[in-house]
């Protein structure tokens, strides 16, 4: 009278396989949505720079990572010679090119 009956589990649900999948559901949706919030966008940025980079010419105008401005005037293999101001020249590496700026923004040089 007090005691309730006992009934058996029915095989497959022994092995979980349902709870399984309910606990690992969460944890691949949030692996999707950091794939395509997070690591697709930072690829295309990166992307984007490499192609920036790859058609620097003599004449653009460019602003490095350090906040220097000036005019591209010879190009080399992984390196940028930059006319800062009449006269000054400064080299530096092109991975340091963060902006390519609109042709004529630097009157001054």
């Amino acid at each position: 009278m007090f005691i309730s009956n006992a009934y058996a589990q029915s095989p497959l649900d022994g092995l979980g396989l349902s709870s399984n999948m309910t606990t690992f559901l969460p944890l691949i949706l949030m692996f999707v949505v950091m794939y395509f919030l997070m690591i697709r966008p930072q690829q295309k940025r990166a992307k984007e720079q490499k192609a920036m980079m790859d058609a620097l010419a003599k004449g653009d105008e460019v602003v490095t990572a350090g906040g220097i401005l000036g005019k591209v005037s010879k190009v080399s293999e992984g390196y940028l010679t930059i006319e800062v101001s009449a006269g000054t020249d400064v080299v530096v590496q092109k991975s340091a090119i963060t902006m390519l700026l609109p042709k004529g923004t630097l009157k001054a040089i």
